[in-house]
């Protein structure tokens, strides 16, 4: 197993070596460069994402399938198909994020698929068979993860184009910390209770994140939206703020 993993990761340097490198990229491009007018929405967006990162820390798929064995005595078999079909669907979900975000916007996606897969992972510590919380738990990966291709798309439309890359990092870079500490509380509480408490506070903390996040940013949209707002009658919801 550790070996077709290393195989494959070959495989990736070897794809990503394909790409263009910095210099060789067109001359009329400007510069990357740190943040400038962006700073404080970045700063923001990085708090935020790591709010939500924090909370995810909590069902990380080791303690969960972990959670399961001891809860309801799900065999190796069982979480390997589990997490097989939470993959295929989270995969799936990633395409149809795309489609929504053209409908409803960016931040829309972000939280309104957000919200019902916190629900459902919440739930799952009440489900009294194994069969409910499995299905609430594929419901949820199909849902979950359709805030990523629209959370990296959103950072880098309401930023100015020199400050992409630093604006990539200072949003990542907090998300790893913070994803990193919540696991450890995760486990303490699993060793105190058999009740799935890290599940319930995942998942509030999540939904925390997804309600901070449509309060502040509800009406900072990306170019993108106020040209398609405008084509559609100029919709006052699809006005950009500057979040400055």
């Amino acid at each position: 197993m550790f070996l077709v993993y290393a195989f494959l990761g070959a495989i990736a340097f070897m794809i990503y070596r394909q790409l263009k490198s910095p210099e060789e990229a067109p001359a009329s491009e400007p510069a990357s460069g740190p943040l400038g007018p962006s700073r404080r929405v970045v700063f923001t967006l990085a708090a935020l994402f790591s709010l939500d990162s924090f909370g995810g820390g909590f069902f990380v798929q080791s303690l969960l399938a972990l959670w399961l064995f001891e809860h309801f005595g799900l065999s190796l078999t069982a979480a390997g198909s589990l997490f097989f079909w939470s993959g295929l669907l989270s995969a799936f979900s990633y395409p149809v994020a795309v489609r929504l975000a053209r409908r409803i916007g960016l931040v829309n996606t972000m939280v309104f698929t957000h919200l019902p897969s916190n629900a459902c992972l919440m739930l799952v510590p009440f489900a009294p068979t194994l069969g409910i919380a499995i299905a609430l738990l594929l419901i949820r990966s199909s849902l979950s993860q359709m805030d990523v291709p629209a959370r990296t798309s959103y950072v880098m439309a309401i930023v100015t184009l020199p400050e992409r890359p630093a604006a990539a990092s200072v949003t990542a870079a907090p998300r790893s910390l913070a994803g990193a500490a919540s696991p450890v509380l995760a486990g303490y509480l699993l060793g105190l209770s058999s009740f799935g408490w890290p599940l319930v506070i995942g998942g509030s903390l999540n939904s925390l994140y997804d309600l901070l996040l449509l309060f502040m940013f509800r009406r900072v949209r990306p170019p993108e939206e106020q040209v398609s707002a405008d084509e559609h009658g100029g919709l006052s919801s699809y006005n950009v703020v500057d979040p400055r």
